[in-house]
């Protein structure tokens, strides 16, 4: 989508839970991070930005309307309805299974060091904004959050290098490890047009092949997303005023790895290799 001046209002959704004080984002690796305030409102970007770097389903004109959509198989559409209900969950702190669900997090992230409670000043460790990480569910919902549990049982040590950046030659200001995820969380679910009753891109439509061979597939893309992610912003020598950018060169490989004719499952992904 080219950049034609519209509102994207929605897509800012992403920094609502962005607005606190400029509380510094600690590293658990030692190496300096904005403060999440102003890396809230680098991830927000213009406008244009989100025009050209996104395919929102929530864009105000009608060229939106007038994009294709793919028949589904009535195994695809019952995968999509179940992935669609997921997306539309809230992260919900009153919820005992959401609670349970953020200290697994916690203990996945942090397996030596005791959790003083879901309210906390630790949660910054991992990269949240503040000390209470449910205000930055607030951008993909309890989806979210799921996917960086998933991360964290299915590919450890993945998650762990990420979390700590302990690959390559890392920026003196660098991404917040949480927040990101949930951007890419929130970038995948725009890109693949999940909320739609039916895929309008062909990029969604061949992501449902994959939904219907494996009801993880959305968590398992995310883990390879976030993985490429963080070799994009390596290879780019990235810091922090560049995450639009790594983002949008991130999205435009996985567009393309998932259009291979040669791919039957996403685990033949080339970037699926970048897991360990």
């Amino acid at each position: 989508m080219e950049d034609s001046g519209e509102s994207f209002v929605a897509v800012r959704r992403m920094s609502q839970g962005f607005d606190r004080g400029n509380s510094t984002c600690h590293s658990t690796s030692g190496l300096v991070r904005p403060s999440c305030t102003e890396f809230s409102e680098v991830m927000a970007g213009s406008a244009a930005w989100l025009g050209r770097g996104l395919s929102c389903v929530c864009a105000q004109g009608s060229d939106i309307d007038a994009r294709p959509s793919f028949e589904l198989t009535p195994a695809q559409e019952e995968c999509l309805q179940r992935l669609q209900y997921r997306i539309d969950v809230a992260y919900d702190s009153s919820d005992p299974e959401h609670r349970e669900a953020l200290r697994a997090l916690w203990k996945a992230a942090f397996p030596v060091e005791e959790l003083h409670g879901l309210i906390s000043e630790q949660w910054k460790e991992m990269g949240w904004q503040g000390k209470d990480p449910s205000t930055d569910f607030r951008g993909a919902g309890f989806i979210s959050l799921e996917n960086l549990l998933y991360f964290a049982r299915n590919f450890p040590r993945s998650f762990q290098d990420l979390l700590q950046k302990q690959e390559g030659d890392r920026a003196l200001w660098e991404y917040p490890f949480a927040v990101a995820g949930v951007n890419i969380t929130f970038m995948l679910i725009q890109m693949l047009d999940i909320g739609a009753i039916k895929p309008r891109n062909l990029v969604g439509a061949t992501f449902l092949k994959f939904l219907a061979g494996n009801e993880s597939a959305f968590d398992l893309l995310y883990c390879i997303t976030f993985k490429l992610m963080d070799q994009q912003w390596l290879a780019m020598h990235a810091s922090y005023m560049d995450f639009n950018t790594v983002m949008k060169s991130t999205r435009r490989r996985i567009e393309r790895e998932l259009l291979q004719g040669n791919i039957k499952r996403l685990e033949d992904l080339p970037s699926y290799r970048l897991l360990n």
